[in-house]
């Protein structure tokens, strides 16, 4: 998912929503704009499903107004997804806006693949349900 925020701030970590069937071994990551990966972490002591949470071993600093990318790696599928989510409309919590897809270039990015690549692709405006730990 694209973002940006109003302040700056550092991202501490990823949270992504999990159902019963997507499984394995999942990691978290923060990307620029361009692709250039900016932390990762590999998630532990997931929940069979809900909401499941990573820390960074060093907190990432973001500027306003810039924006960012937050993705996870689901190895064998089954990711909770919204298709249009962000066709219309870009959604705003905090100090945080998930882009709309105009805004953004294109929204709900993915990729398929064995992960440590940024998502870059996109299909129907998506929401693949991911979000950064900010402060």
């Amino acid at each position: 998912m694209r973002f940006t925020s109003d302040l700056a701030g550092v991202v501490t970590g990823v949270r992504f929503y999990k159902g019963t069937s997507n499984t394995g071994t999942h990691t978290g990551s923060l990307w620029s704009a361009t692709g250039a990966l900016l932390a990762t972490a590999t998630f532990t002591g997931e929940t069979a499903s809900g909401w499941q949470q990573v820390s960074f071993s060093s907190p990432v600093a973001i500027t306003a107004g810039t924006t960012y990318i937050v993705s996870y790696h689901a190895p064998v599928g089954n990711y909770a997804a919204n298709g249009a989510y962000f066709a219309s409309a870009g959604t705003t919590n905090g100090q945080l806006t998930a882009l709309s897809n105009a805004a953004a270039g294109g929204n709900g990015v993915y990729v398929y693949g064995a992960g440590g690549v940024a998502p870059t692709s996109t299909y129907n405006s998506t929401n693949y349900w991911v979000d950064v730990v900010f402060q």
